[in-house]
């Protein structure tokens, strides 16, 4: 059973229905994902707020390079913008963000830019912020796998651990609770090493329709779960 008054360690968001949220109100794909983009601000502030450490969010997976075009470069701007602008003001507010993924694909200069928001921000000790970009949680374990193949070790001494330790960002725990927004029920590639034994919560909203309200919600529902992992 978790304590109803401590707050989940390690949250992660599904960030869902961006584009539906768009087609709804009558708007271009971008102005989705840009209104989607401002509630991630809210509800990172409020999630941090409350206590957790660790806040991961799903922002565009391996499969995303399949949109259209121009959605493609909308979204790319918006992670320049974070890289650029907005890690400044998270730094300034404590935060380390860290970001998990493949470089595959990815144009050179968000590369670069990626990588120094990560050592400007590094210090932040408020929250750390999982950054899932061009992310399979599939493609996370066969990186894994072969970093154990380079390192040599042999095969009756791989073990949860020594798997664990492999992974993206070893020192990124396990998610407590994974929420999804817009109503599909489903994880669709995200955290699946750190998701065996997570709460999940589906909500019937879109994301960018997410409010720090929203976060005190998931909270109090998460105080009325009991978590078991197993026994």
């Amino acid at each position: 059973m978790i304590d109803s008054d401590k707050p989940p360690q390690h949250i992660g968001y599904i960030l869902d229905g961006n584009r539906r949220w768009a087609k709804k109100h009558g708007l271009p794909t971008y102005e989705g994902h840009l209104a989607g983009y401002n509630a991630l601000k809210d509800v990172i502030e409020a999630t941090a707020n409350a206590g957790v450490k660790y806040i991961s969010f799903y922002t565009f997976s391996t499969q995303n390079w399949a949109r259209a075009e121009g959605e493609v470069r909308g979204i790319m701007r918006l992670i320049r913008r974070l890289y650029k602008t907005d890690i400044k003001q998270l730094t300034k507010e404590g935060f380390r963000l860290v970001i998990m993924g493949a470089e595959d694909n990815i144009p050179d200069d968000i590369q670069e830019m990626g990588r120094l928001a990560e050592q400007q921000s590094r210090d932040g000790t408020r929250a750390t912020l999982v950054m899932c970009f061009n992310y399979g949680g599939q493609e996370e374990i066969v990186r894994a796998t072969r970093r154990l193949v380079v390192q040599g070790i042999q095969a009756d001494k791989i073990n949860l651990e020594s798997v664990s330790a492999a992974m993206d960002h070893p020192e990124i725990p396990a998610c407590d609770l994974i929420v999804r927004t817009s109503g599909e029920q489903r994880l669709s590639d995200f955290m699946l090493w750190r998701s065996a034994y997570s709460e999940l919560m589906f909500l019937d909203k879109y994301w960018p329709e997410m409010t720090k309200d929203d976060v005190t919600d998931i909270l109090k529902e998460y105080s009325r779960r009991i978590r078991r992992f197993g026994g």
